[in-house]
């Protein structure tokens, strides 16, 4: 019998990406996988059933987990979910290990195999698989097209019958993947772009871009490719040097987040009332708090002029491209597991090993396992 995949509809309010775009259905089909869509699964992403050729479309929910072997999504499964899947099962997504311990404890205690996506390790071999940053990637190209929806200023410098405009000046907080790509996207509309980094690594990076990089004498790199938290001293320093920049800025986009911890606050109420009416600030730290003290995670607040927006999920908000290589990044993650048209993962294998949560009746991932059982206890 072959290895049945199935892709439940997405149940997290406002999510519209889907695991498996109909491409990468014929592609697991391939592999000599049966796959298996909940009815309407795609419809989030504007796939509609009639696309996915390759695949046997499933309506009821319960009996499409009865049935698989693995099941790709999104969001994390509920506890209702987990319930309903058979032990054994390998669940792969996103699982926001840091958050809800009743749903982890669940998986644990069903027994299922879950890979998080969240822990792919950042090595060259798992650039493919590495969906936080395919979807950082989304986030900050939509980061900048909202700043600049926002605004009430254009971007581009324009020479018009009226007079010269001045482009405007985007100042980028944090340089990974949604700030790079936050960078080149605002570079493209026009503006003129500054951007700031505790890890000085980041700097070619930046003017490869075509933006100017904010120096400060700290350097703050950290192991896999994050940054450190900040001594009382070099906050100080950090928050002097950006004051000035934040103030003549038209649009500030911060990205700066730590994967399981509250965003730092780069940005405090002070700084925000420094900057001119009219002013934007897109906060794309949000989901962990915000990098700005006056975020409101979901909402839009305005102080003094300055609109505030904290955007969630925002790779949702693009939901066609960002599930395309979301879906991609879990093909090449499930693909070394399959051997001759048998899921066999072999459990030594450094990337595997390191995205395991939860395996055999435990929490695999140390930090997780401290985080859920030593509050169990």
């Amino acid at each position: 019998m072959p290895i049945r995949v199935a892709v439940p509809k997405e149940t997290t309010p406002g999510e519209r990406r889907v695991a498996v775009v109909p491409d990468v259905a014929a592609r697991l089909a391939k592999l000599g996988i049966e796959v298996l869509m909940e009815k309407g699964a795609g419809e989030g992403a504007h796939l509609v059933d009639a696309l996915y050729t390759d695949a046997r479309l499933v309506d009821d929910p319960a009996a499409l987990y009865a049935e698989a072997d693995v099941v790709l999504k999104v969001q994390p499964p509920s506890v209702a979910e987990v319930a309903q899947l058979k032990e054994g099962t390998v669940v792969i997504g996103f699982m926001a290990p840091h958050r809800d311990p009743e749903r982890i404890l669940a998986m644990r205690d069903r027994p299922v195999t879950s890979l998080a996506m969240e822990l792919v390790p950042r090595i060259s071999r798992a650039q493919s698989m590495d969906a936080l940053s395919s979807q950082a990637s989304v986030a900050g190209y939509k980061a900048a097209l909202m700043a600049a929806s926002i605004t009430g200023r254009f971007f581009p410098m324009l020479t018009t019958a009226a007079g010269t405009i001045r482009p405007a000046k985007v100042l980028v907080i944090g340089a990974g993947v949604a700030g790079l790509q936050a960078i080149a996207t605002a570079r493209r509309l026009g503006a003129i772009v500054e951007a700031y980094d505790v890890r000085a690594a980041t700097k070619e990076q930046v003017q490869s871009l075509g933006a100017k990089f904010l120096e400060m004498d700290v350097t703050a790199e950290a192991e896999g490719g994050y940054a450190r938290e900040l001594t009382e001293e070099e906050r100080q320093q950090q928050q002097e040097m950006l004051a000035r920049h934040v103030g003549e800025a038209d649009a500030v986009i911060s990205t700066a987040a730590v994967p399981g911890r509250p965003s730092p606050r780069i940005i405090p109420a002070a700084m925000v009332e420094g900057m001119k009416p009219g002013a934007v600030v897109i906060d794309l730290a949000a989901e962990g708090g915000g990098n700005c003290e006056l975020t409101q995670p979901g909402e839009t607040v305005e102080r003094n002029g300055v609109v505030i927006y904290g955007p969630l999920n925002v790779p949702s908000m693009l939901p066609v491209h960002a599930s395309e290589m979301y879906a991609k990044n879990l093909l090449n993650l499930l693909s070394p597991m399959i051997k001759d048209g048998e899921l066999a993962p072999d459990w030594e294998d450094e990337v595997l090993r390191d995205s395991t949560l939860t395996r055999d009746g435990e929490i695999k991932h140390p930090a997780t396992r401290e985080l859920v059982e030593g509050a169990s206890r």
